[in-house]
């Protein structure tokens, strides 16, 4: 499984939005701070907003704001808000995918690390991170 970068910026924007609850935070301000490219940043909020894991704020002091509380927002949510299932295997995530799954000796093994990446990725809430 590869974390791509658009992930690993979703994670980063969450993070510092999560440090302060309420803290409304430019793209400028937060590419800047965690050394993300703006440009990119935008559409990644964009997709954050469509998963209710920011909003968007309007005004002369707008920008973005964590929706939920970073206590419950797991890193999970992130992930799967910008890449979606982690797939370790095509089978793994759907058996259907592949003809020889219901006698392949490694789809198990596909299929656990999948459920184990899951598993600890949904261990770990925004809050555990700042």
């Amino acid at each position: 499984m590869l974390v791509t970068k658009e992930t690993d910026y979703a994670v980063r924007c969450v993070v510092y939005l999560a440090r302060e609850r309420n803290l409304v935070a430019s793209v400028t301000e937060i590419a800047q701070q965690m050394r993300i490219p703006r440009t990119f940043l935008a559409k990644i909020t964009q997709r954050l907003m469509r998963e209710n894991i920011v909003e968007s704020v309007r005004g002369i002091n707008g920008g973005f704001r964590l929706l939920k509380n970073p206590e419950q927002l797991s890193l999970l949510e992130v992930f799967t808000a910008i890449q979606g299932i982690a797939p370790v295997s095509q089978c793994a995530v759907d058996k259907r995918k592949c003809a020889m799954s219901s006698h392949c000796g490694v789809h198990p093994v596909w299929t656990k690390i999948r459920q184990e990446i899951e598993h600890r990725l949904a261990a770990h809430s925004i809050s555990s991170l700042t």
